[in-house]
């Protein structure tokens, strides 16, 4: 079992930055990747971004430029930092852990799931 705890969401004004952090603990078996995902009220669950063990990196055409996904093996960490937020990106954000040596843009391809945080951005 692997459990994922993901932190770092809060509400703030379009425009400025926030940073999230997810941290794996439990049976984690290298190599594996991580995603981001996010579903705001009333929409399907959404791709944002995914990095491999060996770090190379995907985004989604909605958020690219503007957000960074990054991963640090030492603290089984994977971070997204989000810049020049919309209110369009206000959703509760999810990580997740997928074993395998590529990254991976399909949730079903995804095993263990984060309880999520929520990100508010105001106009």
């Amino acid at each position: 079992q692997v459990q994922l705890v993901e932190s770092g969401g809060g509400l703030v004004q379009a425009g400025d930055s926030l940073r999230l952090s997810c941290a794996a603990s439990g049976r984690t078996f290298v190599p594996y990747a991580m995603g981001w995902f996010r579903q705001a009220p009333g929409k399907e669950r959404e791709f944002v971004a995914t990095i491999s063990w060996s770090g190379t990196t995907f985004h989604s055409d909605s958020v690219k430029g503007r957000f960074t996904i990054s991963r640090d093996n030492a603290k089984n960490t994977v971070y997204l930092q989000m810049n020049s937020l919309k209110p369009e990106d206000t959703a509760v954000y999810y990580c997740a852990y997928a074993r395998g040596n590529d990254y991976y843009t399909r949730a079903r391809l995804y095993s263990y799931w984060g309880q999520g945080t929520q990100v508010t951005v105001s106009s």
